[in-house]
C-alpha cells in the first residue's frame, strides 16, 4: 500500500507543485520550455506507470481492507456518471482551449468562447473528476480510495492551478477570457454571462464519447481485471 501512496503523492505533487506553481516558471527560465516539457512528459509517464503498478500490488495486498462495496443502485449511478465523464473528457481533448497544454494561442481567436467553453473552461479535468467520483462510489477498498481520491483531488485543484498559471503568463488576455467563462460547470450560464448552445459543441464529439465509453466498458475486464457492466 505504501508504494501506491508514494506514487499518488508523486503524481499529484508533480502537477500541482511543479507544473502549477512558480517552480515551473523558474525551471523554464533555467533550462528552456522545450527541455522542461520533455522532462514533464517523461515524469508524468513515470507517475502513471508507477500508479498502475502500485495499484495492482495494493489491490491484492492483505492491507487492502474494504469499507463498502457496490450495490445494484450504485452500479447504475456509476455507469451513468461514466457516460457524463467520457463526454466531458472527449469534448475537453478535442476543443480548442487556452487551458490546454500549449493552448495559449487560442486566446487570439475573438470567438474562442463557444460550445463547451460556455459550460466550463476545464471540461477535461471536470470529466476526470466525475470519472473518479463514479469509481469511488463502487470501490470502497483502500487501494481504490488512494487511487481515485488522488485523481479527484488533482482534477479539482488542477483547475485552480491552471487558472493561476495562465493568469501569471497571460495577464489581461486571460482575465478577459476568465470573466466570460467559469471553472465550475454551468456557473457562467447560471450567472447570465453565457448561454447554453448545445449545437456549438459538435454532435460528433458526443458520438465519439459514446463509442469510447462502450469500448472501455467492454474491454474493462481484460484491461483492469474487473467487469464494468452488470453480469
Amino acid at each position: 500500500m505504501s508504494n501506491l501512496i508514494a506514487a499518488a503523492v508523486f503524481f499529484v505533487l508533480l502537477h500541482l507543485l511543479v507544473s502549477g506553481t512558480r517552480v515551473r516558471d523558474g525551471l523554464i527560465a533555467r533550462i528552456g520550455e522545450g527541455p522542461y516539457m520533455g522532462f514533464f512528459v517523461v515524469a508524468s509517464w513515470v507517475g502513471i506507470i508507477w500508479l498502475g503498478w502500485g495499484f495492482a500490488d495494493a489491490r491484492v495486498s492483505a492491507e487492502n481492507a474494504a469499507y463498502w462495496g457496490a450495490t445494484p443502485l450504485t452500479r447504475g449511478v456509476q455507469l451513468a456518471l461514466q457516460v457524463v465523464a467520457f463526454v466531458f473528457i472527449v469534448i475537453g481533448i478535442t476543443t480548442k482551449n487556452p487551458t490546454l497544454v500549449r493552448g495559449e494561442a487560442a486566446l487570439d481567436d475573438p470567438n474562442i468562447v463557444r460550445g463547451a467553453l460556455r459550460v466550463t473552461r476545464h471540461p477535461f479535468l471536470w470529466g476526470v473528476a466525475i470519472w473518479a467520483v463514479g469509481h469511488l462510489i463502487v470501490n470502497g477498498d483502500r487501494a481504490s480510495l488512494v487511487l481515485f481520491a488522488s485523481m479527484l483531488f488533482l482534477a479539482l485543484f488542477g483547475t485552480a492551478s491552471i487558472d493561476a498559471k495562465r493568469k501569471r503568463a497571460l495577464g489581461s488576455k486571460w482575465d478577459a477570457f476568465a470573466a466570460q467563462t467559469s471553472n465550475v460547470p454551468f456557473a457562467s450560464i447560471l450567472a447570465g454571462r453565457q448561454k447554453f448552445a448545445l449545437g456549438e459543441i459538435g454532435w460528433w464529439r458526443f458520438a465519439v464519447a459514446l463509442v469510447v465509453y462502450a469500448a472501455v466498458a467492454l474491454a474493462h475486464p481484460f484491461l483492469f481485471g474487473v467487469p464494468a457492466l452488470p453480469q
